[in-house]
């Protein structure tokens, strides 16, 4: 158990958060939300040691293993299998886990074998990921895993940790990710840290319900108090009342004053959406492209309609980017053709475009030049990203990779459009921003063409779907839903299959569990009975002494009398202390069998 108490840390003048106490309990998955730049990520450095706090401590249970997955990609070993093996103490070293997890992680037989240096970024932070998933700390922190994950890595890393059996802490965007995972979550809101069981929905719920009983209160409470004072005032100089405005005026000394919540910035916007007068906007026949000898698609062939809504989606580097790159004009295809409509306006967002993004430049001047649009229509859509009154001032360079993701989205909301062209548009925005995105492209009234591995997206958007499997591309004319149900993901089990498969594991788990359940509660539950049969043999000792007690008395027995009662005195010490390391153990004993309770129903849902 983790216990966290008034930790308080701020920079500057800034507050981050303060006075937070909570505790994180055995076998508990937690989800960290919260607005970028509100301490998620700092409350994992004082977690590890890397930060300190400004005050209040952390406390931590002696040889308790914290693990998080490094972003510094340092490799030793010569194969990505060993690599993740590496820092396993050799008893332990079991190949296949590793390779199961490399597995789920995206890596083939033959990945396995080879150098850790020949793999992509994103490929070499899996290893580590693999690695840290391998050793098994008591605390595990996951700072926006699935950004470099693809959907079926996704997939595969939610049923992982829905079995981690010890204690998880996890930071993403991703809200069904998340609400798939954690069995509760804490939010770090208003610079407290709030924590329930269950998921964001529930804990969004909580605090709007909370903060608007807080606003009424506030508005009765200052309601009352203009009525207190006009008594004081009108009455004071009346002696006749003078004890009636006396305890007025202590009754205001005594009323706290509650200030009005500060409102909260929130990225709220709409796509400039430009009308046009045709119902078909692109049409794709026979496209190829690829860079090496071997294609990443040919003989691709397809239309996109006003209001389409196409999701692009399959594992990484199969080619998803490069298509929706070729689809947008970016890139020329090898082979084939693309019409497109005289009046097409195309909006594209790329995650490498926020490299192009001047430094120099304010985030006013970088979208007043991308459109040339007037300066009061710039500072409006600067408001609707969040960057509001001298905010819009800052240079590009001193921004982070969320702000600057969201000044690409502010060039493409400027811009009237009648096709919307996305990359992961929501790798670099916290959960919220990631809402008012998806809202925001649902009342979109164009097209819409998007790569994502969000699975919260792909339900609520896609009407169509392109996907990118090992053999070739599959055009599913449905929805995401749909597609699940008559396809799936390639390696994964098919809905009935994995139902008696889950039996089979579930039974054996559920049997695992139950034999833990005994080893670690019998005992305590046999000493507990010890305790208790303890007291039962104390208490007729002390009524025996208390009868003795009386006859001595009665037979003025005055030295029997003496000793009877310091046994006595003895003998309810004793029972004292007893009761008081009985109440320990129960207390203990019933919080285990909770937690056993609770893992149980954890694996009846799995069913």
């Amino acid at each position: 158990m983790i216990t966290v108490k008034n930790l308080t840390k701020s920079y500057g003048a800034r507050i981050l958060f303060e006075n937070a106490s909570f505790m994180i309990a055995r076998g508990e998955r937690i989800g960290l939300v919260g607005r970028n730049g509100h301490g998620k990520t700092t409350f994992f450095k004082i977690l590890l040691g890397a930060e300190h706090a400004d005050d209040g401590t952390i406390e931590i249970p002696r040889n308790y293993s914290i693990g998080q997955v490094e972003q510094l990609l340092s490799f030793t070993q010569p194969t990505a299998v060993e690599e993740v093996l590496h820092e396993i103490p050799e008893e332990h070293r079991e190949q296949w886990r590793a390779e199961k997890i490399l597995s789920g992680l995206g890596f083939s037989e033959e990945d396995m074998m080879k150098s850790p240096s020949l793999f992509s970024g994103g490929f070499q932070v899996r290893i580590n990921l693999a690695r840290m998933l391998l050793s098994e700390p008591d605390l595990l922190l996951l700072d926006e895993p699935t950004n470099y994950l693809d959907i079926t890595s996704v997939r595969w890393l939610i049923q992982f940790l829905r079995g981690w059996k010890k204690e998880l802490i996890l930071i993403t965007h991703d809200r069904n990710f998340m609400d798939q995972v954690v069995t509760h979550t804490i939010a770090i809101h208003r610079m407290l840290f709030k924590k329930i069981e269950g998921t964001t929905e529930k804990m969004y719920q909580q605090i709007a319900k909370e903060e608007e009983i807080y606003e009424k209160t506030r508005l009765n409470d200052d309601k009352r108090r203009k009525e207190i004072e006009l008594f004081v005032t009108r009455f004071k100089s009346k002696a006749n009342i003078a004890s009636r405005v006396q305890s007025r005026m202590k009754m205001l000394e005594k009323m706290e004053r509650r200030e009005k919540l500060a409102d909260i910035a929130t990225l709220e916007f709409a796509f400039n959406y430009k009308p046009i007068q045709a119902k078909t906007l692109l049409t794709a026949e026979d496209l190829s492209f690829g860079y090496t000898q071997t294609p990443l698609f040919k003989e691709l062939s397809l239309s996109i309609a006003r209001g389409d809504r196409i999701c692009i989606i399959g594992k990484n580097g199969k080619g998803k980017t490069t298509l929706l790159k070729v689809l947008a004009g970016i890139l020329e295809s090898q082979t084939g053709s693309i019409t497109r409509h005289q009046h097409l306006q195309c909006g594209t967002f790329e995650q490498t475009n926020i490299s192009t993004l001047d430094p120099a430049r304010t985030v006013e001047d970088e979208i007043a030049q991308s459109s040339g649009a007037e300066r009061q229509l710039v500072r409006n859509i600067c408001g609707a990203i969040m960057f509001e009154g001298d905010d819009a001032l800052k240079k590009i360079q001193v921004l982070s990779g969320g702000e600057r993701a969201r000044v690409m989205l502010g060039k493409i909301i400027i811009a009237p459009a009648n096709i919307l062209f996305l990359d992961e548009p929501t790798n670099h925005f916290d959960m919220d921003s990631c809402d008012s995105l998806l809202e925001a492209l649902d009342q979109y009234e164009g097209a819409l063409v998007m790569v994502t591995h969000n699975e919260m997206f792909l339900h609520a958007l896609a009407d169509r779907l392109i996907v990118f499997r090992n053999d070739g591309i599959l055009m599913h004319d449905g929805n995401y839903a749909s597609f699940l149900e008559k396809y799936g993901w390639e390696g994964e089990l098919r809905p009935e299959t994995r139902s008696r498969e889950n039996r089979k594991d579930i039974r054996r788990l559920r049997g695992e569990l139950m034999q833990e359940k005994s080893r670690t509660l019998n005992p305590l539950q046999k000493k507990i009975e010890q305790t208790e049969t303890a007291i039962t043999s104390l208490e007729q000792e002390k009524k025996a002494i208390e009868h003795s007690l009386v006859t001595a008395a009665q037979n003025n027995e005055g030295a029997k009398v003496s000793s009877l009662s310091v046994r006595l005195h003895e003998v309810k010490r004793e029972i004292e202390k007893i009761f008081e390391d009985l109440d320990d153990m129960t207390v203990r004993f019933e919080g285990m069998e909770a937690d056993f309770q609770k893992r149980l129903a954890e694996l009846e849902e799995l069913v």
